[in-house]
C-alpha cells in the first residue's frame, strides 16, 4: 500500500512584514494631529463665545490623532490597501515628467506673482497655465475663463465672505 503525502496548498501571500509606508502616513497623521492640538492650545480667547475658535482645532488634531492610531493597528495586523484598480487610468504607462513640470511650474509663479500682480489676474494666469499644462490648446478662451473666475472669486472671497484677497496692481480698480 503506498500513500502519497501532497503539502497543504496555501493560497495566502507570503509575509511581507510591515508596510513601513502606511506606517509613515499613520506616524504623519499623528504628529500632525499633535501639532494641531498644541497650536490650538496656544491661541489666545476671550470669554465671550461658549464654544469659541478652539473647538474646530481640537476636533481636527483628536480625528487626525485616531485615525492615525487606526491606520497604525491596521498595518500592524496585516491589512493592505487595496491596489489601484486603473478603470481609468493606464498603469502601465510612466508618468508624464513634462506635464507635472508645467504644472509645479505654473504653481510656484502664481505663489511668486500674487503679491505684485493679485489674485484677479494671477488666479486668471493660473487657470489658464493649468489648462495649457494639461493639454488645452485654446488660449484665448483660457485665459478669458480664467479672468471671469478669479475676479468672481475675488468678489466672492470680499464681499459674500470678508476676506480680502490682495488686489496687487489692480488696487483702486476692483
Amino acid at each position: 500500500m503506498s500513500t502519497e503525502t501532497t503539502p497543504p496548498r496555501t493560497d495566502a501571500p507570503p509575509d511581507k512584514g510591515l508596510d513601513r509606508g502606511q506606517l509613515a502616513v499613520s506616524g504623519g497623521l499623528v504628529v500632525m494631529g499633535a501639532y494641531v492640538l498644541f497650536d490650538a492650545a496656544r491661541l489666545n480667547v476671550g470669554f465671550a463665545d461658549p464654544v469659541g475658535p478652539k473647538f474646530f482645532p481640537y476636533c481636527i488634531g483628536a480625528v487626525l490623532i485616531v485615525l492615525g492610531v487606526l491606520l497604525a493597528v491596521a498595518t500592524v495586523r496585516g491589512d493592505e490597501p487595496e491596489a489601484e484598480g486603473g478603470e481609468d487610468v493606464d498603469l502601465s504607462q510612466k508618468t508624464d515628467w513634462q506635464t507635472v513640470l508645467r504644472l509645479l511650474g505654473v504653481f510656484v509663479a502664481n505663489i511668486v506673482l500674487v503679491d505684485l500682480l493679485g489674485w484677479a489676474i494671477t488666479g486668471g494666469l493660473l487657470f489658464a497655465g493649468a489648462a495649457w499644462a494639461l493639454g488645452s490648446r485654446t488660449i484665448l478662451r483660457d485665459l478669458v475663463v480664467g479672468a471671469v473666475l478669479s475676479v468672481g472669486s475675488w468678489y466672492f472671497f470680499y464681499v459674500v465672505l470678508g476676506i480680502p484677497l490682495t488686489p496687487g496692481i489692480l488696487d483702486g480698480v476692483l
